[in-house]
């Protein structure tokens, strides 16, 4: 009996709070679990945004601890819901404008453009194989106006092919 009565007030004390603001103690439980479901998910968002970079699921991140702080402060799964929806879509939006804003970053110089290259083969079909930095790469002509010679310069690159050209760039 006694470690009954002992686990009873055990229950009682943590409800104290909430018998105190007059909520019923199975609502504030309720309560609690939903906001620290809203910020556990909001962290593992942010979270996730250190990985990625976009700032996109920064933004639904913060919604979803307004969401949280919503059920903390005691507003309905539907009011919750509505907070962090309408701050996900408005944050989301700012995040796609302050990026379409920024831009890309300007890529970076082909390192290899300009670089000399021994031509192994010819093919039929106007390819090459070639040999660069110790390895063999296929490789096409900038132009079908662009002489076939031993030693030819890299102009570019298509994907991992390289563009050969006769003059160096």
């Amino acid at each position: 009996m006694a470690g009954g009565e002992a686990a009873g007030e055990a229950g009682t004390e943590r409800t104290k709070p909430a018998l105190c603001l007059g909520l019923d103690p199975a609502i504030a439980i309720d309560a609690m679990t939903d906001y620290w479901m809203w910020w556990i998910l909001a962290t593992i968002l942010v979270g996730a945004e250190l990985v990625t970079g976009t700032f996109y699921l920064l933004a639904v991140g913060i919604a979803f601890a307004f969401g949280g702080i919503a059920a903390w402060l005691g507003a309905t799964m539907p009011m919750q819901l509505l907070i962090a929806g309408v701050l996900a879509v408005a944050g989301t939006m700012i995040a796609h404008r302050w990026r379409k804003r920024r831009g890309e970053p300007p890529s970076l110089p082909a390192l290899d453009v300009g670089q000399s290259v021994h031509v192994e083969s010819w093919h039929a079909d106007g390819t090459a194989r070639v040999v660069y930095r110790g390895t063999r790469w296929n490789a096409v002509l900038d132009s079908d106006h662009t002489p076939k010679r031993h030693t030819m310069y890299i102009v570019g690159t298509r994907g991992s092919t390289l563009v050969l050209g006769a003059e160096r760039p």
